[in-house]
């Protein structure tokens, strides 16, 4: 099977890494807008050749894309005219409105997976072949793209050691507003914040494992995640003010002194040790 990889980036590239040691796999192609990308992707081995976005469209039996939410609204306009036999598997971070912009000449052949998987860093060269090993996908809506492309979907994904769910884009939305999107909002005005009270030294003399832990996805492409941020905009708005109301619950417990109900208020979020 030929597959191709639009974007070269974090995922992009360590999906490359890890279809390169499937027995599946005889051909692994890539495409980015960014030809230093392209040129520092095929120097690190993420994939077997490079070639144009239309020599894409005629070879690849499957055509992942590893780009940007808003980006892949554009893409798959320009996929329309793709063989019916063939596969695009979307891997963003949102879905209901890339579900809802699919061109209805392409929705059969169209898989809507999310990998919960990433780091802070972005590029080729922050690549690495076991990120999605172990890592759980989701993939919303199946039952409106058709069986064999769901099926072969599927099957790529597990052999790249990942966990198959099941979703619709409505819930997965949602869900990830909470879990994975509202995080973003608190880490990147964490930064912001602390930027606009305390210099740099101090930062660096004082920040220890917690403010790092929090910190660290602020680091994170402001591109990628302000794309994020508006398609997944009602939800995200709905958690910032879950959000919100929980820290004006423990404000008001240590301004009024209720120290007993402020550990009890911490005792139940020690509920998470059973889950994670």
């Amino acid at each position: 099977m030929h597959v191709g990889i639009i974007g070269l980036g974090l995922i992009g590239g360590s999906l490359g890494l890890a279809l390169k040691d499937m027995k599946l796999i005889s051909r692994v192609s890539g495409y980015d807008l960014n030809k230093d990308n392209e040129k520092e992707a095929l120097n690190l081995g993420l994939v077997d050749d490079i070639i144009s976005f239309e020599e894409m469209k005629k070879s690849c039996d499957m055509i992942f894309l590893a780009i940007p939410v808003e980006a892949i609204i554009k893409v798959m306009r320009d996929l329309k005219d793709i063989p019916k036999s063939t596969t695009i598997v979307d891997l963003g971070s949102t879905k209901a409105q890339i579900l809802s912009s699919c061109p209805i000449e392409i929705r059969n052949n169209f898989v809507a997976a999310h990998p919960m998987a990433g780091t802070e860093n972005s590029g080729p060269r922050a690549a690495f072949k076991t990120l999605l090993n172990g890592a759980v996908v989701v993939v919303c809506d199946d039952k409106n793209a058709s069986e064999f492309h769901v099926k072969r979907a599927v099957e790529i994904l597990s052999h790249a050691g990942m966990k198959i769910v099941f979703m619709d884009s409505k819930s997965h939305d949602h869900h990830v507003g909470i879990i994975s999107h509202l995080p973003h909002v608190i880490s990147y005005s964490l930064v912001n914040s602390t930027l606009k009270e305390e210099d740099k030294r101090n930062i660096l003399l004082l920040a220890g494992g917690s403010f790092s832990g929090m910190a660290r996805i602020a680091k994170s492409n402001p591109q990628m995640w302000s794309d994020i941020f508006k398609q997944n905009k009602d939800n995200l708005l709905e958690a910032i003010t879950a959000f919100k109301k929980e820290l004006e619950i423990c404000e008001n417990m240590i301004k009024d002194e209720k120290w007993d109900e402020l550990k009890e208020w911490m005792e139940a979020a020690g509920e998470l040790r059973q889950i994670l």
